[in-house]
């Protein structure tokens, strides 16, 4: 944010130091005030993450919920609207295919639920993504984090951050859009043969279209963490991203992708025993219904382990979604302070006592 000293503005390339020990960068917070390492990027991501998670996991959690509780609410009244026309589609004769008209009107009633699911699911992670960056600015200089003011940080910058995600999304997928858009129209008028070369064609496709997509993904995957701390919106944001990762493309590949691996594989840990819960619940259910011969105690059976998979997949995804990001907001940091001597910035706002230099020699790490 611009109104926080130091972030908003643009500085000079830092000093080349001599060659050799230098003395220890100072580290008010989470992450010392220099060129970061490998080390210091994931270590600091999991520092900022057990020192913030009360504004991290909550705000996360509130927000999955309110999504849940509105797509749950739409699927209730989908149903119930659409009952009639489950038995037109499915109590059909043997042998007898449903009225299109029906099953049409079926897929219509639908449409709404799954769009309103794919705008949830992309308002959680815009928020996410816009909430990562405000937590690491305050958790790279050891400042506390509110609930509330990490909140009305993450809704006021959450327009910019979700152009962001709009615009890459479209230029990293715009590839495969535009090879679809060409084939498709064939496959569909050519028959057999169109079909036949369906799959062979995804498969080409994906092969020529994925290293542009992921190219282009990373080259502006600072652009959220810009938009959040400098103000900016999501085209000066794109750029700005795509000027601070030039010349570091690859360590900021490698370094991303180590974080969403460790956010998916804690995630999946996290996971696993909400999945072993209901399993316990589901196979039992399902004996016993066979066994009396009613479908009750499999219907509370499949109650309880689709309520213990959205619990898990909830508690997982604040790792899964919000670990990544934070990486990518101290990587946003670290190319500020290789490129524009952003830790000279931060410190100037830092008390005196706080930006103190410890005593000791500090190797620095590679660049």
């Amino acid at each position: 944010m611009s109104q926080h000293a130091g972030w908003g503005q643009h500085h000079p390339g830092p000093p080349v130091p001599p060659w050799g020990w230098v003395p220890r960068p100072p580290q008010p917070g989470v992450i010392p005030l220099a060129p970061l390492g490998t080390g210091d990027v994931i270590g600091g991501a999991f520092k900022a993450f057990r020192g913030y998670w009360k504004p991290l996991v909550g705000i996360i959690l509130l927000v999955q919920g309110l999504g849940t509780l509105l797509v749950a609410a739409a699927i209730g009244i989908t149903v119930a609207g659409i009952r009639p026309r489950l038995h037109a589609v499915f109590d059909v004769p043997a042998g007898e295919p449903a009225a299109p008209d029906d099953v049409a009107s079926l897929l219509l009633y639908l449409a709404p639920v799954g769009v309103l699911l794919l705008l949830t699911m992309a308002l959680v992670g815009g928020v996410i993504t816009t909430l990562a960056p405000a937590v690491i600015q305050e958790a790279v200089l050891g400042r506390p984090a509110t609930f509330g003011a990490m909140w009305r940080r993450s809704w006021s910058r959450l327009p910019s951050v979700l152009g962001v995600l709009v615009c890459v999304g479209l230029l990293a997928g715009g590839p495969m859009l535009v090879l679809y858009a060409v084939f498709l129209p064939w496959a569909v008028t050519s028959g057999h043969a169109g079909v036949t070369a369906l799959p062979a064609f995804l498969m080409v496709a994906s092969l020529v279209a994925m290293p542009l997509a992921v190219w282009l993904t990373f080259r502006f995957s600072l652009a959220p963490a810009v938009a959040v701390c400098e103000g900016l919106g999501p085209i000066a944001a794109m750029r700005r991203s795509s000027h601070l990762v030039r010349g570091g493309w690859w360590r900021t590949f490698g370094i991303a992708l180590l974080g969403y691996l460790l956010g998916m594989a804690i995630g999946y840990a996290i996971q696993l025993p909400f999945t072993f819960l209901g399993m316990f619940a589901l196979f039992p259910a399902m004996l016993a219904s066979g066994e009396a011969g009613t479908p009750d105690s499999l219907l509370i059976g499949i109650v309880v382990y689709v309520v213990c998979i959205m619990l898990g997949t909830a508690v997982a995804a604040v790792v899964q979604l919000g670990y990544p990001q934070l990486v990518l907001s101290l990587l946003y940091v670290d190319r500020r302070i290789r490129k524009e001597n952003l830790a000279e910035a931060l410190l100037a706002s830092v008390a005196p006592a706080a930006s103190a230099v410890p005593a000791g020699p500090y190797a620095e790490g590679p660049r």
